[in-house]
């Protein structure tokens, strides 16, 4: 097990490291050319500087380096593979052109260990987006494989810093490394996923973030994990959302904790109003009780302002076209399986199967009684029309559901209106078990577009579609 020693042992590297850790900046901004080599390396997760542990990561460090470009710049990345597996890069929440989105066996062929593949597109819209594994990514992200991809805006807003922070959790063994064995384990990928049993932020325990009293700051999180639901919030203070999965909203004060979903991003805007010398807990309250995951640690400076502006917006970020729901295409999507699901039968390579067969094959999840088979997609249309998915989780489990190479706006929860529809746009939405929800968008980005559950367990299980954009 995880020791109470390994955790102290881990803190005074976590509490000066926090807020660094793998975060460092690639390239600055403008249009740049980068260097991306997945490869086994060690890594400090346990907050172990000197010999850290076995992982797989970009340029040797997890998360990895940080790319940065303004919106509407090229981005251009040369990924080596020094894995012994195949893999790909995708890069998540950014509308992409096809050919660069990454997914293998739909976008493009795996790049096998030794090889490289070069990936050039432009970053069209501000926001915190991440980069990570898209092959055998229920392994390959969990052993590490991700980082930020951050796209500025042409003016930011006036705030005094930005933080970053990459939350994940981790599945170690008694001695502290990874446990290979429960890779593809069936168990996880048929209830909620491969959740681990260790957290960290920015690739290091739970430690201090050094704030001063009187600081505007922006905060970037990202939930890297491959199951793992946060429920975030910040002892003591307001924090204002002002974006969700890239795209500004109109920044407000959330009255519970904010639920980050694996693949979800959130920025906040934080204004250190704390006591100087005080230490305020970030607290993930998702599942039982209330765990501090970091901390704001102020100075003991005077605070360097009195009082605060208005809050500023991040409302200079373009949304994209707003749906027209009267000539909408519309779907429906009805997920069925996992454990409790009572999924019988499926379609598995053209054929209806039994669920003693979807199971050896490894498939628990089916998508409107297809079990992962990617032969045909979900919906195929014309650039430009407008796309209605009325999705039903008919499972015990929650799913993030992820739709490449667009964002959309969730219409309806349960027959309700859904908070910020048709203002507020997401790349991935949680379903909650039993739960109904429409969403819609602008099919406006030609190709074949991977949507699937962002628990990577349940999309290698069956829980996996595509969108035709002709």
């Amino acid at each position: 097990m995880i020791t109470r020693r390994m955790l102290l042992k881990g803190a005074g590297a976590a509490a000066a490291l926090v807020g660094a850790g793998g975060c460092q900046t690639l390239a600055e901004s403008g249009g740049i050319s980068a260097q991306l080599t997945p490869a086994p390396a060690r890594a400090p997760i346990l907050g172990d500087i000197e010999s850290g542990t076995p992982v797989w990561a970009y340029n040797g460090t997890v998360p990895g380096p940080t790319l940065r470009v303004k919106r509407g710049e090229e981005l251009s990345v040369r990924l080596t593979n020094n894995l012994p597996q195949d893999t790909s890069i995708h890069w998540h929440g950014i509308r992409i052109d096809n050919a660069m989105d990454g997914v293998v066996g739909l976008t493009q062929d795996a790049v096998a260990p030794g090889q490289g593949f070069d990936y050039r597109f432009t970053c069209p819209d501000a926001g915190t987006y991440w980069y990570h594994s898209h092959n055998q990514s229920w392994e390959q992200v969990a052993r590490g494989l991700y980082g930020v991809l951050i796209v500025e805006e042409e003016t930011p807003p006036p705030v005094d810093r930005e933080i970053t922070l990459v939350i994940d959790d981790w599945r170690l063994d008694d001695a502290g490394a990874i446990h290979e064995a429960s890779f593809g384990a069936l168990h996880d990928w048929a209830h909620q996923g491969r959740v681990g049993n260790w957290v960290t932020v920015n690739g290091l325990p739970p430690g201090d973030i050094a704030v001063q009293a009187g600081e505007r700051l922006r905060l970037r999180v990202v939930n890297a994990a491959t199951a793992r639901i946060f429920a975030l919030k910040i002892e003591g203070h307001a924090a204002q959302v002002a974006a969700l999965d890239g795209f500004a909203v109109d920044p407000y004060a959330p009255t519970n904790s904010v639920l980050v979903a694996p693949g979800q991003r959130v920025d906040y805007i934080l204004d250190a109003t704390g006591e100087p010398g005080g230490r305020y807990a970030l607290l993930d309250d998702a599942y039982t009780d209330a765990r501090p995951i970091s901390f704001f640690a102020y100075s003991d400076a005077p605070p360097v302002r009195a009082q605060f502006d208005s809050l500023p917006s991040l409302g200079e970020t373009r949304s994209p076209p707003a749906p027209d729901l009267s000539q909408a295409l519309r779907a429906d999507l009805a997920m069925e399986g996992g454990a409790m699901g009572g999924l019988g039968q499926a379609m598995m390579g053209g054929e209806m199967k039994g669920m003693r067969e979807l199971a050896q094959a490894g498939r628990v999840w089916a998508m409107n009684g297809v079990a992962g088979d990617l032969d045909k997609p979900l919906v195929s249309t014309k650039r430009g029309r407008s796309v209605a998915i009325a999705m039903t989780n008919d499972t015990a489990w929650p799913h993030a559901m992820h739709l490449h190479g667009h964002h959309f706006t969730v219409l309806r929860i349960d027959g309700k209106p859904a908070p910020g529809a048709g203002k507020t746009w997401r790349d991935t939405h949680l379903m909650m078990p039993r739960e109904r929800a429409e969403i819609a968008f602008v099919a406006d980005n030609p190709g074949k577009w991977y949507f699937h559950c962002h628990m990577l367990g349940h999309q290698a299980g069956g829980m996996r579609t595509w969108i035709e954009v002709r």
